[in-house]
């Protein structure tokens, strides 16, 4: 995998952006690729009336920004830094170089736009499904897909609510009827990932 360090010691530059920074918005061409060094960035696209959906949450080590640089398209949301964060921007050719020359990297490229592809996917089908609690129960799923046994699910229920296109108080009666079924396991309100 590409690390950071790697990036650095090519003579790439390290740029800060505060919270809440916005990295890039929609219909802006992309220039760059975005890897984190520190921090965590939100992906959203944003309703006439203001309220976010939340596409993805990148965190430290991750990247963002590729789909629209690979094909040359506009971006279609706003990239917005939930805290501090170190990124560093890499433009097409330098973004290109290492695909070429960085197996490892292309391979692990493959898989990340896989796993998103796999994931619009999934929310497209889910929003399509008017149950909120199903739509609750899927997203919390995929998401304890990538934390360890006993951890809990970082992310809170406005985050929730943002990835599901439902009402903050829905997702926490939903989060309730769902720990009462059993179908999730709660400790002192934070989703826990139980063991098979």
């Amino acid at each position: 995998m590409m690390t950071i360090q790697k990036l650095i010691d090519k003579g790439l530059k390290v740029k800060k952006y505060p919270k809440d920074s916005i990295i890039y918005e929609p219909g802006m061409h992309p220039r760059y690729v975005y890897f984190i060094k520190s921090g965590e960035v939100r992906m959203v696209t944003v309703s006439d009336e203001g309220k976010e959906f939340i596409q993805g949450v990148f965190k430290t080590g991750q990247y963002f920004g590729e789909p629209a640089l690979l094909i040359g398209r506009p971006y279609l949301a706003f990239t917005i830094s939930n805290i501090d964060s170190q990124l560093i921007a890499v433009n097409q050719e330098d973004f290109f170089n290492l695909i070429k020359h960085e197996p490892d990297f292309s391979m692990e490229l493959i898989q990340t736009l896989s796993r998103r592809l796999f994931y619009k996917s999934m929310m497209l089908e889910e929003l399509a499904n008017e149950k909120a609690d199903h739509r609750l129960l899927t997203i919390i799923n995929y998401l304890l897909n990538d934390i360890a046994t006993g951890e809990n699910l970082k992310v809170t229920r406005q985050e929730l609510a943002d990835m599901t296109g439902l009402r903050v108080e829905t997702v926490i009666r939903g989060v309730k009827m769902l720990a009462e079924r059993g179908l999730i396991k709660t400790v002192k309100g934070k989703i826990i990932k139980q063991g098979k």
